[in-house]
């Protein structure tokens, strides 16, 4: 069962906002921008729980109503509203769950075509595209750091920014391999084929979090950026690659207008990755730490999307599966996510 204790966070809010009438508060950067953010998240929670209470309210004296004098247009606006308000609180209760440390945060994702060549980096498009209507559908900004397009078609890779509220929190249950079967419009013969990608989520870091990095473990290198389809050509070394020399990690960014700029998205996209590792120092070495890293290969798959001999999308960690896979590929997600979220809940209460 969820709970939410809207007394506990109303209390948790006011210990908040006294703290920011303490005097050190505002020279402690670090710490206030912690706080400063904290307010906004329990704030934006009570605001979702008043204007939900409110709509139940309605709800009810509607439902009253119809109880007093039939009427089909109140009948078939109640019905409306209902599945309304169930949509709603669903999404109230996965806010709820959100509360690991870093779910509040942006995400940064990396998707990475699998073997296959021009099939996987295809899919790995398709992907992109799916992940961009999820983001815009539900509110979020997307920000491409960096882009590597296919060799005939597709995406050899690509790392973009979700901003917005809980963005990590949501995205986080999609990393993974994801897998495709469809007859392949590449194969003049029309063959089924079948194709993997791997999907990278990270929490942005947020400045409030440390992590150490020595210069000298790093390599530098700067080259010149392009768009897709090598459009944009910069006549200058804008674009930038950070080798993290200890780990191997390397991270580029080349979306930015200035060198500067992209050096410092550089940077928070590392210690990303490093904060990840960290987060996993229980294990031995630093091939089990890259991550979840599995071969992107049969077997191996959180996901599989078919689109023939018939068409279904399944989560193979939830079982939850739909049929209208074009409906998930236009960003149609939230199902599977929220799938996820209720399973990790009921690990925990095991």
């Amino acid at each position: 069962m969820i709970h939410f204790d809207i007394d506990t966070l109303k209390q948790r809010l006011i210990f908040l906002e006294k703290k920011t009438l303490e005097e050190s508060f505002w020279t402690d950067n670090k710490n206030n921008s912690s706080v400063l953010r904290e307010m906004s998240n329990i704030k934006s929670k009570i605001e979702k729980y008043n204007n939900l209470k409110s709509e139940f309210d309605n709800l009810k004296d509607l439902s009253d109503l119809l109880k007093l004098e039939s009427d089909d247009e109140l009948a078939r606006e109640l019905i409306k509203n209902t599945a309304k308000i169930e949509g709603e609180i669903t999404s109230l209760e996965i806010n709820t769950l959100l509360s690991g440390k870093y779910d509040t945060n942006n995400a940064i994702i990396t998707l990475h075509p699998g073997a296959g060549g021009t099939e996987s980096q295809d899919w790995t498009q398709m992907l992109y595209r799916m992940y961009t209507r999820w983001a815009q559908d539900n509110g979020y900004e997307v920000k491409e750091l960096d882009f590597l397009e296919g060799d005939e078609a597709g995406i050899k890779s690509v790392t973009f920014l979700v901003l917005g509220e809980y963005a990590y929190g949501y995205l986080k249950g999609e990393m993974g391999v994801h897998r495709l079967v469809r007859i392949s419009p590449f194969d003049s013969g029309g063959r089924r084929h079948t194709s993997f990608a791997s999907v990278e989520v990270l929490p942005e870091i947020t400045d409030d979090i440390e992590i150490e990095i020595n210069s000298d473990d790093l390599r530098i290198d700067t080259y010149r950026a392009s768009g897709a389809g090598g459009q944009h050509i910069n006549k200058t070394s804008s674009a930038v690659r950070i080798t993290h020399i200890p780990t191997n990690i390397v991270v580029a960014c080349q979306t930015e207008r200035s060198q500067i700029q992209n050096k410092e998205t550089a940077m928070k996209m590392l210690k990303s990755k490093l904060l990840n590792l960290k987060e996993k120092e229980n294990k031995e070495k630093i091939e089990d730490l890259k991550g979840n890293q599995m071969e992107i290969a049969w077997g191996s798959q959180i996901r599989s999307y078919v689109f023939c001999p018939y068409t279904l999308v399944k989560d193979h960690r939830t079982n939850y599966e739909v049929g209208n896979v074009q409906a998930v590929m236009d960003g149609d997600l939230n199902g599977f996510i929220n799938a996820v979220s209720y399973t990790h809940l009921r690990a925990h209460e095991t």
